[in-house]
């Protein structure tokens, strides 16, 4: 499993916005970004940087995944029919640590990989412990029988900063989550915008 050395809210800072809606994001209270030389005046970026830095955003919004899977979606994405920006949210909503994570199993994208890596979610009725596991759509997602009590899913479910998406059915009473369709760009609830084009524009560049 690859390394996830960067904090949420490292990202936070970096990115100059909240943009997983964290109510604790230090974002919240300063809007600059870490270190010493945070608060220096930004220059204005140019069209890389900010295509760099939408790609950067997006990528880290899934967890901060790494560069190798995240130019893996991108490249499949443009394969694809119809617009390559809506296939890569697509293809990212997909994935089983995201789809945990929109379900409100969890209160992060970073613990829904740790809970999934753990072996505490059935695809289907099956153990699956990869994060990046792809959803089709009518699969049931549910945590273990065994699982279910722990604090983690319990405060989770309460928490009212984010609510369930309706691509997206979920049975509280069973812990289970049923992926309805692929959703489009418009029906992500993102904290902050995401700019798929963007993205696209960087890796075609």
């Amino acid at each position: 499993m690859t390394k996830r050395m960067e904090s949420k809210y490292k990202l936070d800072r970096r990115m100059g916005q909240n943009i997983w809606g964290r109510p604790k994001s230090p974002v919240n209270r300063r809007e600059y970004g870490p270190g010493q030389h945070g608060q220096r005046r930004k220059s204005k970026l140019s069209d890389f940087g900010v295509q760099l830095k939408a790609k950067q955003k997006l990528r880290g919004y899934y967890g901060n995944i790494s560069e190798r899977q995240f130019r893996g979606i991108y490249d499949e994405a443009i394969r694809m029919k119809g617009d390559s920006g809506a296939n890569m949210i697509g293809l990212l909503e997909r994935r089983l640590d995201a789809v945990v994570y929109r379900a409100k199993f969890v209160p992060t994208v970073f613990a829904s990989r740790q809970f999934i890596n753990h072996g505490h979610i059935k695809v289907n009725g099956k153990k699956v412990n990869i994060a990046s596991y792809r959803v089709k759509v009518g699969d049931v997602i549910e945590i273990k029988e065994k699982s279910q009590q722990m604090n983690l899913v319990i405060e989770s479910q309460a928490l009212s900063e984010r609510d369930v998406p309706d691509y997206i059915e979920v049975d509280g009473s069973k812990f289970t989550a049923k992926f309805a369709r692929v959703p489009a760009v418009t029906d992500v609830p993102y904290a902050v915008q995401m700019e798929p084009h963007l993205v696209v524009e960087y890796y075609s560049r």
